[in-house]
């Protein structure tokens, strides 16, 4: 690993809670920041029932969300980023 990805890497902070809340996925992050972006932001997330959503579970010391049900991964990273897969505003 270079030293441009090694400092890039210790910049990323874990995710340390996870939770849902009207279709709202939330995240606290290890240094107490907190992120929350619309299920629908994501085709799998924006199709699944309330309790698939509910599913989340934090994997791989914090740094990426798993609906195993669902089968989506989404890392902690681009979320906090902003990379998401559909526009706002997407409905089913």
């Amino acid at each position: 690993m270079n030293s441009n990805a090694t400092a890039e890497r210790a910049r990323e902070v874990p995710a340390r809670r996870v939770w849902i809340e009207k279709r709202t996925v939330f995240l606290e992050l290890q240094d107490g920041r907190r992120f929350g972006f619309p299920a629908a932001r994501f085709k799998r997330l924006r199709d699944a029932s309330d309790q698939q959503l509910q599913g989340v579970s934090l994997e791989l010391g914090g740094t990426a969300l798993r609906w195993e049900q669902l089968d989506e991964d989404l890392t902690v990273r681009g979320v906090v980023a902003g990379n998401f897969e559909l526009p706002f505003g997407t409905s089913r």
